[in-house]
């Protein structure tokens, strides 16, 4: 199946205040509840999360950026990009993009990202500090739970079935004859570990991640391990998880029991829940983050 298109944003730009320009672009009608989305990787871009995303674009403004070192805010500074590069960013894109209160809908690495911003604000080292987080699929909180993912995502490459589908696609002539089909296939393969249903890889928007920004935000990371410096987050959240996950459940579990945030766990799916069960991920979103705008709205009593 071809990729949906995605459609252009009604506004877009690069930023003035971060330390290098970020590329950033809106969707939905100005005036709406505004929020800042934060897209996985590291080292990817926003791209890859639309045109799924803009489910919410009827009723809220989303406001995307390619964090730096991925997309349009790629560069060739060989200083390393780290968890502190992208928070330091974050603070930046947040006070300049979203003034106000500030609701943060993070996805994988975004939603981590959002925690460890989370985490300083709570110490009072960032400003403005997320009142709300929407978190889809975090990335593990924990180096050990970092851990099970990997040894899950490996046994799932290997599984017998996607093994058959990478010696297909390696007998069928598709490189020479069709290219670009072949790369859309490749990548499909790629990722089809994080999906219930392998198959559903063909919905998935492409996309690409920088690998050096990725092993270099992840090495600085070190051992680490976010569970007890939750308990201090103040900010109304919400996580929603796939089941079928290679990201251990027990890590959002972990995560929401720290927080005091609701966790909704959706059934046959796996770490890309608004490909294969957008209804229960858009309706868990909507509830969540319409309740947040009407208090948000709502007269101090």
């Amino acid at each position: 199946m071809t990729p949906l298109p995605i459609p252009a944003p009604r506004v877009e730009g690069f930023t003035a205040t971060t330390a290098m320009p970020l590329y950033w672009c809106r969707y939905g009608s100005a005036g709406s509840p505004r929020l800042l989305v934060l897209h996985g990787g590291p080292g990817a871009h926003h791209d890859y999360l639309l045109p799924h995303f803009l489910d919410l674009a009827d009723e809220f403004e989303l406001v995307f950026y390619d964090q730096r070192g991925g997309g349009r805010s790629r560069t060739d500074d060989p200083a390393a990009i780290t968890w502190q590069t992208h928070t330091d960013d974050l603070e930046r894109v947040a006070a300049e993009l979203v003034p106000g209160p500030l609701t943060i809908l993070g996805y994988s690495w975004g939603a981590l990202l959002a925690l460890l911003y989370a985490i300083e604000g709570s110490a009072g080292t960032r400003l403005p500090s997320p009142s709300r987080m929407a978190l889809v699929d975090p990335a593990p909180i924990s180096r050990a739970h970092r851990a099970v993912f990997e040894a899950e995502f490996a046994r799932r490459a290997a599984a017998p079935a996607i093994q058959a589908m990478r010696a297909e696609l390696a007998a069928s002539g598709l490189r020479e004859s069709d290219p670009a089909a072949h790369k859309q296939r490749a990548f499909e393969l790629s990722v089809a570990g994080y999906f219930h249903d392998p198959r559903r890889a063909a919905d998935l928007t492409p996309f690409r991640v920088t690998g050096r920004v990725q092993t270099q935000v992840w090495e600085s990371l070190g051992e680490f391990n976010l569970g007890p410096a939750l308990r201090s987050v103040t900010a109304d959240t919400l996580i929603v998880h796939g089941r079928e996950d290679p990201i251990p459940l027990a890590s959002s579990h972990e995560a929401a029991q720290a927080l005091g945030a609701r966790l909704v766990v959706l059934d046959d799916c796996g770490h890309v829940p608004y490909v294969e069960q957008p209804t229960g991920l858009f309706r868990a979103l909507r509830t969540f983050l319409r309740n947040a705008s009407v208090n948000a709205s709502a007269p101090a009593s």
